[in-house]
């Protein structure tokens, strides 16, 4: 039996978040029953649970700040050693997401070395070049991204771009890298409530195939200014429904004042949505997705919006075109780009954005789907380090 211990989700079942979404997906679509998972969980409940499978350990953090993602991480570890310790886990391996911990990295790979476990990392995205981070803070993701990559037997890299960038910015080390993709779910939710997204419809005074959606972080590095700026500037008759968290966001307040959105009555800030099968129908129903992420991997809100909706306007990154390739439309930041393209898109027939939908899904299907991410994460796990 193969064991293997995940650091860093905030555990399972979740309704949000890449890394607890992934984690999800890897345990419900697992196929091997030779592997074992055992999951960390941020939880006040000291029991362990049982959840498609796997072994959901439960890990209580006293409410610290900032440091309490990374004493979560290093709490995790300590309970991961003491549990193979304990147990006598021979055949293991343990896999950290994201690079919160890399100064405590070398201490921890020693003591997993010398039980014979690998520890392997996700690097996740450019965390250190987020614009919410001070200048320490940032400072401190890079050296931890460093120290991670460092002291790690395997990074599993989830962007093509991702694994270019660690070879080449560590190449002194001679990283060991794989490729394995986020995923995404192909095929609609069964048992679809619509009166839930009508009433929704309703709610904000929409119609479908009316309406441009973003989902996504509502932070700088997003492109939210760029985009609403240029949606402003549009003369389309279609509202701009914005999907996001601004509660007790200073980022909202000082877009609003740059911008003055809200005198523009097409834009719609609708807050989060948690019910998957309704998120779903709101994506489905969106005439197009804009996308502005410019840090960072394989975006996950990135892959669901290519898996249902038609017509997917991308910002022109590498990330980006990595995923959306001949898929998607691209826009730039030059003044006046977008707002052309968004006169582009208003014009293209139906038959034409079928065919555009038509080929992002291909392009899920081919390179993305939940199913091939944990056939490849399944045979990585198996045949160790190449």
């Amino acid at each position: 039996m193969k064991n293997v211990f995940i650091i860093g989700s905030k555990g399972i079942p979740s309704k949000y978040g890449g890394f607890e979404t992934f984690v999800d997906k890897l345990t419900e679509y697992q196929k091997t029953p030779s592997i074992k998972y055992h999951v960390s969980c941020l939880s006040d409940n000291f029991d362990e649970t049982e959840y498609n499978g796997a072994r959901c350990f439960n890990v209580k953090i006293p409410d610290i700040g900032p440091a309490k993602a990374i004493y979560y991480d290093i709490k995790s570890l300590d309970l991961v050693h003491k549990y193979i310790k304990e147990n006598n886990v021979r055949d293991a391996i343990v896999y950290i997401l994201a690079c919160r911990i890399g100064p405590f990295m070398k201490f921890y790979k020693k003591k997993f070395k010398r039980l014979n476990i690998p520890v392997y990392v996700n690097p996740d995205g450019h965390e250190w070049k987020r614009a919410k981070w001070n200048w320490g803070i940032r400072q401190y993701w890079k050296l931890s991204e460093k120290l991670m990559i460092k002291n790690t037997d395997l990074a599993i890299c989830d962007s093509l771009e991702i694994e270019k960038y660690i070879k080449k910015e560590y190449d002194s080390y001679l990283p060991k890298t794989t490729y394995i993709s986020y995923g995404a779910t192909v095929n609609k939710p069964d048992d679809i409530d619509e009166n839930k997204y009508n009433q929704w419809l309703n709610q904000w005074n929409l119609k479908v195939k009316d309406y441009y959606l973003i989902v996504g972080r509502f932070v700088a590095e997003n492109n939210y200014e760029l985009i609403i700026r240029e949606f402003m500037k549009s003369k389309t008759k279609k509202k701009l429904i914005i999907v996001t968290n601004i509660e007790k966001n200073k980022f909202y307040n000082e877009l609003m004042k740059k911008t003055d959105f809200n005198t523009d009555d097409r834009i719609k800030f609708v807050g989060t949505i948690y019910e998957q099968d309704l998120l779903y129908q709101v994506r489905k129903g969106a005439f197009g997705y804009f996308h502005g992420h410019e840090v960072g991997g394989t975006n996950p809100s990135l892959l669901e919006a290519m898996a249902t909706t038609s017509l997917n306007i991308l910002l022109d990154v590498n990330f980006n075109r990595e995923v959306g390739r001949e898929a998607a439309i691209y826009f730039n930041k030059e003044v006046g780009n977008l707002s052309a393209i968004i006169k582009y898109a208003d014009e293209l027939s139906t038959q034409e954005t079928k065919k555009i939908e038509e080929k992002a899904l291909e392009r899920i299907r081919t390179a993305y789907s939940w199913e091939l991410i944990v056939n490849q994460y399944e045979d990585c796990f198996l045949k160790g380090i190449k």
